[in-house]
């Protein structure tokens, strides 16, 4: 068994009640790399203890700048095995089920949102992201979306809003065209991480074509500390949600 002095500082903070309600929340993160690996590892530092994690990339060379189990060693590893045996050396009595899938629309339908508390989305491909969304909000499940974290330098300008309140994100801009296309708009209330900063690359595109396994093309530069706030804001608004009840 672990010991759970573990969280000592997370139970002083929020209190017993609270402590208990994070151990007992069920979250799925789709998508860990740069954003999600950050939130996953927030998620099981702060108790929570029930966590799916989907991925269908395998760890490349150009993921060790930003991703959080990537590393020399575990090149060539599929990301979710390596990330669950994180997860679980932090907290050996962590539930947590590591997925080697994509979300599409042919593996959809193995995924029960609804038996989640929490859906993470820090997914990149467009047309999965736009389903999954759409699927959660159908769902009735509390969604935390994660927009575009490539091309920013700068932290200090990420910010929180409702998906129908962002501006200035390329990417969100392209969901919303998206969604216009299928003729399904999602309603919208759902809390996204996003940045209206636009970088530019300044370098040389590197050929990336064997570092994903379902055919991303994924060239524009990304940064760490750009990453990890994503993904770290994705895990604080999860845990402000589930604590708030008892700090009031």
């Amino acid at each position: 068994m672990v010991d759970h002095n573990i969280f000592s500082r997370v139970e002083r903070l929020t209190g017993r009640d609270a402590m208990e309600a994070l151990h007992n929340v069920r979250v799925i993160i789709f998508g860990v790399g740069g954003v999600g690996s950050w939130t996953a590892e927030a998620l099981v530092r702060t108790g929570i203890m029930d966590i799916t994690i989907v991925d269908a990339d395998v760890v490349a060379a150009s993921n060790i700048n930003r991703q959080l189990m990537a590393t020399v060693s575990t090149i060539g590893r599929s990301k979710v095995e390596v990330l669950c045996e994180r997860l679980l050396d932090i907290n050996p009595d962590a539930r947590i089920k590591a997925i080697h899938q994509i979300y599409s629309a042919d593996t959809a339908c193995l995924f029960n949102l609804s038996d989640y508390d929490y859906v993470v989305d820090a997914i990149d491909s467009l047309t999965e992201k736009a389903m999954l969304i759409l699927n959660a909000e159908a769902a009735g499940v509390k969604l935390y979306s994660s927009m575009g974290a490539a091309l920013k330098l700068d932290p200090t300008k990420v910010e929180v809003a409702k998906f129908r309140n962002v501006s200035g994100c390329r990417l969100a801009a392209a969901l919303r065209r998206k969604f216009r296309m299928l003729g399904m708009m999602p309603k919208g209330k759902f809390e996204t991480v996003f940045s209206q900063e636009f970088a530019v690359n300044r370098g040389e595109a590197v050929d990336d074509s064997g570092a994903m396994t379902y055919g991303k093309v994924a060239y524009n530069g990304a940064l760490c500390h750009i990453t990890a706030i994503f993904g770290m804001t994705l895990a604080g608004l999860i845990i402000r949600d589930i604590t708030s009840p008892f700090l009031r």
